[in-house]
């Protein structure tokens, strides 16, 4: 018994190091741990928390432009209508948060995680977000104009309305995503996934989708306009000539 009670004692004491971290108060620092905290509307602009653990924290409206974020735990955190502007948020894991009217523009999401995060009509214009993950991550409305999304993964991710015009989405993984009514007009889709994409309304024109896979995909009301579709492997698994432009050939 009194073993027992040793040991629980000793857990108990190494857990305060860690819980007299946690404290709401303590200033911006790299690795800093801030959880469960209300900071709704702080000016953090140019702060450094690289390897910060911001979990499940209330940061809505708040400041962030310039912010150095990189490899930050943000999960379950209140992001709604912060603003990120040229954040460094490489590496960040932001699963589960919620980034709603967020505005992103150009920064830095190089390899995060996203997955289920809501970024409904955040603003990721000119944003980096190569090999980022957005598993079913809700896009809805939101503006990736110029965004670089290169090996992306965005399977079931909801883009409905979303504005990807000129976006770089080579090897991007979009299977079974939805990009109803979606702008990607000058998008470079050049060997993405889109199998069994819900792309009605959508409008493609002048995109790139050269060895891009369309297999299963939903392409009622579509717009391929001047689209390049050379070796492309279209809805019914058939593949596109050489020179296709603007609808399959074969």
């Amino acid at each position: 018994m009194h073993a027992i009670t040793r040991l629980s004692c000793a857990l108990l004491l190494a857990t305060l190091p860690g819980l007299a971290l946690a404290e709401c108060t303590d200033a911006p620092a790299r690795g800093v741990i801030w959880v469960g905290c209300k900071m709704a509307g702080a000016d953090l602009s140019g702060a450094d928390l690289r390897g910060a653990v911001i979990r499940e924290s209330d940061l809505s409206g708040a400041r962030l432009d310039g912010t150095r974020l990189s490899g930050a735990d943000l999960k379950f955190s209140d992001l709604n209508g912060a603003s990120l502007r040229r954040a460094r948020l490489d590496g960040a894991r932001l699963g589960a948060a919620r980034l709603v009217g967020a505005d992103l523009y150009q920064a830095d999401l190089s390899r995060a995680v996203l997955d289920v995060a809501d970024l409904s009509r955040a603003n990721l214009d000119h944003a980096r977000l190569p090999k980022a993950r957005l598993y079913k991550t809700k896009l809805v409305g939101a503006s990736l104009q110029h965004a670089d999304l290169s090996g992306a993964r965005l399977a079931k991710a909801d883009l409905t309305d979303a504005n990807l015009s000129h976006a770089r989405l080579t090897e991007a993984d979009l299977s079974d995503s939805v990009l109803e009514y979606a702008l990607l007009i000058e998008a470079d889709l050049r060997k993405a996934r889109l199998d069994r994409a819900q792309l009605t309304g959508a409008d493609l024109g002048r995109s790139r989708l050269q060895q891009a896979s369309l297999v299963d995909a939903n392409i009622d009301s579509a717009r391929f306009d001047r689209a390049r579709l050379d070796s492309a492997l279209w809805t019914d698994r058939s593949r596109c000539a050489s020179g296709s432009l603007g609808r399959c050939q074969h």
